[in-house]
């Protein structure tokens, strides 16, 4: 598989970090952004003493810039050539309710959770066409499915994300691009670092990269369009 180039925003942390090891694992070359460039430092360095030969390639982003989200596109694309697979991990999460929230938190997490994908997908996405292969993977969230209390602007961001997501399908179906759409509910990560809950109430990054992995090893003919995982005792 040392030929797949893997896509990963949001790299550095939680969810993001453990699909790109994941796909490393399985011999994958990657090319990560995250906000940090020490901590995409750390993690390429980490990565790369494992496994010398995969290429890593690494760059800082704002991904609720526009302009630094294109220009990270175009980074991956001049670094390799061709992306096999892209995933808009990253994301942002303002707990509040909608008429209560401070103006601008509506705008920072369309910003952040929706054209960040929008913007870098429009990079990748036309040379996936190009290619006739490719598979997108958008991560929304079960907030995507329901609203719930004190999740305001946040489920309006994933709703939007994931009507996305299905128009991306439909217009890319027939060129051999998959996309997947990916709905976690809670997951172990930095937002949840503090919380006083026992260890099996929210569910590991890793059986979330597990499932990407899933998806993506389908074979040609097939796609796995939505995938909703909850921890098993349910949503918080």
């Amino acid at each position: 598989m040392n030929s797949v180039n893997v896509v990963v925003t949001g790299a550095t942390k939680g969810i993001g970090r453990a699909i790109a090891e994941r796909f490393h694992r399985e011999g994958a070359n990657l090319i990560l952004c995250s906000r940090k460039e020490e901590d995409l430092i750390k993690m390429k360095e980490e990565l790369s003493s494992d496994r010398p030969n995969q290429s890593i390639h690494i760059m800082p982003c704002d991904v609720s810039d526009p302009d630094q989200v294109k220009a990270f596109g175009q980074f991956a694309l001049d670094a390799t050539g061709a992306v096999d697979v892209l995933v808009n991990n990253a994301g942002v999460f303002f707990p509040g309710e909608l008429l209560a929230e401070e103006e601008g938190v509506l705008q920072t997490m369309i910003d952040t959770n929706l054209y960040s994908a929008y913007h870098l997908t429009r990079v990748i996405g036309p040379e996936m066409k190009k290619q006739g292969s490719g598979h997108i993977f958008n991560m929304c969230s079960v907030a995507s499915l329901m609203a719930y209390p004190n999740g305001g602007s946040y489920s309006i961001s994933k709703f939007a994300l994931l009507g996305f997501s299905k128009v991306l399908r439909e217009e890319l179906k027939a060129h051999h691009v998959k996309v997947t759409s990916i709905m976690p509910g809670a997951t172990w990560s930095n937002s949840w670092a503090g919380v006083d809950l026992p260890p099996e109430r929210l569910m590991n990054s890793e059986d979330i990269a597990d499932a990407v992995w899933g998806a993506y090893a389908l074979g040609p003919s097939a796609v796995v369009e939505d995938i909703v995982i909850r921890p098993q005792l349910g949503d918080l």
